[in-house]
């Protein structure tokens, strides 16, 4: 791989995406920078002229997504790093959520991801080389009242990206599944949408769109060390496949294993009761070993 690696993000005109563009440049990689509106990165052109591309994409149309990869390769020969970036929150119960609302998650925060790794990676298999880099969330591990469509988006993507990872890994290809927890970046006010509240749900979703307006601006997460972060599993030889971000992060997703581990041992009795009488478990080998297979 060349010392000097050509990244692709994708909704990087603010917020994360922006920070990963701005801390990956200045570490002295090539960004292909990726927006709805690139206008807003053209200040970082002056600076930055030789190795940066700015590129209109919207994630959500296949069609631009194989033209931005494209361009990239026409632009600089190869790229090296794919980071799924785009997407947004919608605050509400389910039952608020118009049927739009809730598939627009579904649209832009799984299709997009959807989108890029079809366009990216006959490139990577043919280089026999290349990471992708998908910005899920804790809330791609564990599910919060109030963020139904956004949980089953990135829930989605985590799944996606666990099985590709099994299917590219022989190829020569890495996968890495990032999951921010609160980071000072406007996911939670320009970046955030909300739902026509009913007064049923106030007592839960209510409340926690009160508690996600006085975070706003708070958060612990620092975007420029994320991208810091970034850039140093892209130089390595074995990433992981699943990185929390923050202390939070950290705590809730270990919250989340334990509480399943209770779970199972609590509910032993039913989940065995439904077993075929002297059946072996030696059938399930296979699909037990998940990634460890070569």
């Amino acid at each position: 791989m060349t010392e000097r690696l050509v990244w692709l993000v994708t909704g990087s005109s603010r917020g994360l995406g922006r920070a990963i563009v701005e801390g990956i440049l200045e570490r002295g990689d090539v960004v292909v920078a990726t927006a709805r509106k690139v206008a807003e990165l053209q200040s970082l052109t002056e600076k930055y002229a030789d190795r940066l591309l700015l590129v209109a994409l919207d994630v959500t149309n296949p069609e631009q997504a194989q033209a931005a990869v494209g361009q990239a390769i026409k632009r600089y020969g190869r790229l090296d790093v794919l980071v799924n970036n785009a997407g947004y929150g919608l605050i509400g119960a389910f039952e608020e959520m118009s049927p739009d609302e809730f598939g627009g998650q579904m649209t832009t925060n799984f299709g997009g991801v959807v989108n890029m790794c079809r366009a990216v990676l006959p490139t990577f298999r043919s280089q026999r080389s290349g990471h992708i880099i998908q910005i899920s969330s804790i809330g791609g591990r564990r599910g919060s009242a109030g963020l139904s469509g956004y949980a089953a988006s990135k829930f989605a993507v985590e799944g996606l990206s666990e099985v590709l990872a099994q299917e590219i890994a022989p190829l020569g290809i890495k996968m890495t599944i990032v999951e921010p927890g609160g980071f000072r970046t406007d996911w939670a006010g320009a970046s955030m949408s909300f739902a026509t509240p009913m007064e049923s749900y106030e007592p839960v979703v209510g409340a926690f769109k009160e508690w996600i307006k006085t975070y706003t601006g708070t958060e612990p997460g620092d975007p420029a060390k994320a991208a810091k972060v970034l850039f140093e599993i892209s130089r390595m030889e074995e990433p992981p496949l699943r990185l929390p971000l923050g202390v939070f992060a950290k705590q809730f997703v270990k919250e989340g294993y334990m509480t399943s581990l209770t779970e199972l041992d609590q509910w032993s009795s039913l989940i065995e009761a439904t077993e075929i009488d002297g059946s072996s478990d030696e059938s399930h080998t296979f699909l037990a070993l998940g990634d460890k297979t070569k």
